[in-house]
């Protein structure tokens, strides 16, 4: 049996070609559209909120040391671009290009996803009109089971906007002290 911590391969992930551009449109397509489904699974599993691709190429995730095969950081870029188009991954400093960038947010949950996540543990705990602070809702005792537990607070940040944008959170409180209400 696996530890919790090991993340299960799918079988062409072994396949060679699976890490190099294929010529024919719609065989990279194909590629790439199953590249996004492991990244997003792997990230998901190890609880990754961002991938730096210069560290990222040099882990198992991009880089298969049985078949000695790795992905470029070129193609590791147009991957992760190809995941921006479907709203999977944003290129951190918003910039849509990737030219000049190395860190993007992975969403296995879009902002918006995570915002519905969040108000629904809020709502079935019986915490609407309770002041909560950020640090209590990923990283206390009470969410350890929630998939949200040890988010990163910038894409909790970007969750809660969501929320407020939705008339359904307040947040107030100074940067490293914040609260949030949920209505």
């Amino acid at each position: 049996m696996a530890q919790a911590d090991t993340f299960e391969f799918p079988a062409f992930y072994s396949f060679p070609p699976f890490f190099s551009p294929q010529p024919s449109t719609t065989t990279e397509h194909a590629r790439r559209s199953k590249w996004s489904s492991l990244i997003l699974a792997y990230c998901r599993q190890k609880k990754l909120w961002k991938l730096t691709l210069v560290d990222a190429i040099d882990t198992d995730l991009f880089w298969n040391k049985t078949i000695n095969k790795r992905v470029s950081l070129a193609d590791a870029k147009e991957i992760i671009n190809a995941m921006r188009k479907e709203g999977r991954a944003e290129w951190l400093g918003g910039k849509k290009d990737s030219d000049s960038k190395e860190v993007a947010w992975i969403y296995w949950r879009t902002p918006e996803e995570w915002a519905g996540l969040i108000y629904d543990w809020v709502d079935e705990t019986g915490q609407k009109n309770v002041v909560l602070t950020l640090y209590e809702l990923t990283e206390s005792e009470a969410t350890m089971s929630q998939e949200f537990h040890g988010m990163d607070p910038d894409l909790l940040q970007r969750a809660m906007g969501v929320l407020v944008k939705r008339g359904k959170a307040q947040v107030f409180g100074q940067e490293d002290e914040q609260g949030v209400k949920f209505f």
